[in-house]
């Protein structure tokens, strides 16, 4: 998958129809599916399925087809994730009415607090043992505290790596930093989290 994945934006060079969009697109889904469901705005969960959504940014990256094989050098996979997230934006902007140059720093502002209590909750599930229900819940407070208070681009590459399990050198080109520093980030970020989450006995 990770090999067919790095070829999809030579594929859709080659080809340049919508059958080879539609097959690409397909591979990044589940994984868009997951960029829109972190970023969605709880209270829209109700009205509005993340898979609607990344239909929406298919049909929207069909129409933009002929600008990318024209002029875009971004990789394919951030190309459909730029295309998801403004689809995301512009449904915001719909339901709640704020103004685009808003639109961004509200939709951070709304889904923050549950968005970070989701990723507390699978990093402490990923790297944590079971354990009773209080233990689990003052390791999820504690794991919450640590990721409140980190560098905004080591808490944004822990999002990206578990929720959107984007590789390596997609997060660099996203971020736009080099694969080394991207790396060197995600390790001192989740080294930091299971430090936190060693007890007293040395176990987590």
């Amino acid at each position: 998958m990770a090999d067919e994945r790095s070829n999809a934006s030579k594929r859709m060079r080659e080809h340049q129809d919508s059958a080879t969009l539609a097959s690409s697109f397909d591979q990044y889904r589940d994984q868009l599916q997951r960029l829109v469901a972190f970023h969605m705005d709880r209270r829209l969960t109700r009205r509005v399925d993340a898979s609607d959504v990344v239909q929406q940014s298919f049909i929207e990256a069909r129409s933009r087809l002929p600008h990318f094989l024209e002029q875009s050098s971004m990789p394919f996979s951030l190309w459909i994730r730029q295309i998801t997230m403004q689809t995301l934006i512009d449904i915001h902007r719909r339901h709640f009415g704020v103004q685009k140059r808003d639109i961004r720093q509200e939709v951070s502002l709304q889904q923050a607090d549950s968005s970070y209590a989701i990723l507390a909750d699978k990093l402490v599930s990923n790297i944590a043992s079971p354990s009773s229900m209080a233990d689990r819940r003052e390791k999820l407070a504690r794991v919450r505290d640590a990721i409140d208070g980190m560098d905004e681009i080591d808490r944004e590459i822990l999002v990206l790596r578990h929720f959107e399990e984007m590789s390596n050198k997609d997060i660099a080109d996203l971020l736009g930093i080099g694969q080394p520093a991207a790396s060197n980030r995600y390790l001192r970020a989740l080294n930091r989290l299971r430090t936190i989450l060693v007890d007293e006995s040395g176990t987590i």
